[in-house]
């Protein structure tokens, strides 16, 4: 019996300045992880917003990774009673 599941992501960009910041949403439909990361615009750099929220949203999502493998560390010692660490 197959059993699939959709998890959902949205990204939020604010931009002041030179500072893009992302945030980021996982649904999970049980729970939601969120994540953000942001990037700074050196003076010297052209202005492509584009860049800067490439950067803000690699950086939102790999502290969403963070964050849901340490979510599956906990629950595999909370099932198995041993400490366990998951290799990105």
């Amino acid at each position: 019996m197959s059993d699939t599941r959709v998890w959902t992501t949205e990204i939020v960009f604010t931009e002041v300045g030179e500072i893009t910041r992302a945030d980021a949403v996982l649904d999970c439909g049980f729970t939601q992880y969120r994540g953000w990361g942001q990037a700074r615009r050196s003076p010297d750099d052209s202005d492509v917003p584009r860049i800067g929220r490439e950067i803000a949203a690699g950086r939102a999502l790999e502290d969403l990774v963070r964050k849901l493998l340490k979510t599956a560390e906990d629950d595999i010692a909370d099932q198995t009673g041993e400490h366990f660490h998951i290799h990105p």
